[in-house]
């Protein structure tokens, strides 16, 4: 897979370090023919509306021309900041975003959820929390992601646990995972209906002395020769928490994960700080759709999609990892 040749769905609103327009999360509408893509825009802290102002949702019915169709914006939620959110929409025809931002009660990440019977109307005012960090003992809880299996849902999540460096004073600056106070690892809950979610606890962390020993983060999963391979975040330190390189992890079961990914990162951007983070793939009619976050010379992050066949992704593992993946 060549990530320099995605093509630029959204361009950061400033060109330096701190500027991203990221975090993709895609839901296809089958009986509208149609991609829906929640994306969010960042700028750098001091620069207002500062850190994650705002977020979008996008709509497509070709994959090349994407208009915004929504937007919410971090005061609405009284919020520091808003993170990556994601958009599904049960048998009940009622949509969903699940979104994460930093909780006004607490300073700590939280998972909301929004719900509407359109898109375009879905109201801030509305939002209800699903998951707050301190009942499940966690620092903070963000990013959520959703893949059905069966007559399940399940819902990957950025947790970050407490080290032995934690105190209260760890959430002054409202994002723990920006302090090395903690550690950033993948939590799971599980629903039947979207609206009732059963916390399964954490499902996937960091190991000692890797390149990605501080985070570990599943973006999204992919069904693949009767396993389950993840795209994930990973980093070394929170000094890179802006700044992810992309692992790949594989599970039997979605709720335990192995990472093929032991010696580097599997993917990079050839560009900047080599960041390339928040994959999000889909198969749809025999391609592979790679929404991402992808570092640029000039140091800001822009969005881009990677399309190509599902014969071609799939040599690409048999490729990188063989004895995962043998040829038939």
């Amino acid at each position: 897979m060549n990530f320099s040749h995605g093509k630029i769905i959204r361009e950061p609103v400033g060109n330096r370090s701190g500027y991203w327009a990221g975090a993709p999360g895609t839901y296809y509408a089958a009986d509208e023919k149609a991609w829906y893509l929640t994306y969010r825009l960042r700028r750098p802290r001091g620069v207002p509306p500062d850190r994650g102002g705002e977020a979008r949702i996008a709509r497509s019915t070709d994959l090349q021309k994407w208009d915004d169709i929504w937007s919410v914006n971090k005061d609405e939620y009284k919020s520091a900041s808003i993170e990556r959110g994601t958009l599904y929409r049960g048998a009940d025809k009622i949509w969903r975003y699940f979104t994460s931002y930093v909780d006004p009660a607490d300073g700590r990440w939280c998972v909301a959820v929004l719900r509407g019977t359109d898109v375009s109307r879905l109201y801030a005012r509305n939002v209800e929390i699903i998951f707050k960090a301190q009942p499940l003992k966690l620092e903070g809880i963000k990013d959520p992601w959703i893949i059905q299996n069966g007559d399940t849902f399940y819902m990957f999540l950025s947790v970050a646990l407490p080290t032995d460096k934690t105190t209260h004073k760890s959430h002054a600056t409202l994002n723990i995972y920006n302090t090395g106070d903690c550690i950033s690892a993948t939590g799971l809950a599980v629903s039947s209906d979207l609206d009732h979610w059963a916390w399964q606890g954490v499902v996937f962390r960091p190991e000692k002395g890797g390149w990605d020993c501080y985070c570990r983060r599943i973006n999204c999963v992919l069904p693949v020769n009767g396993d389950f391979l993840a795209f994930y975040d990973g980093s070394a330190s929170h000094e890179e928490n802006y700044e992810e390189k992309t692992g790949v992890a594989i599970s039997n079961s979605l709720r335990h994960w192995k990472s093929l990914s032991m010696k580097g990162p599997a993917f990079i951007s050839p560009h900047g700080s080599h960041s390339l983070r928040y994959v999000d793939a889909m198969l749809s009619d025999r391609k592979a759709l790679v929404f991402y976050e992808c570092a640029r010379p000039d140091g800001a992050h822009d969005l881009r999609l990677l399309t190509m066949d599902q014969t071609e992704l799939q040599s690409s593992f048999k490729r990188l990892w063989p004895d995962e993946f043998p040829s038939a």
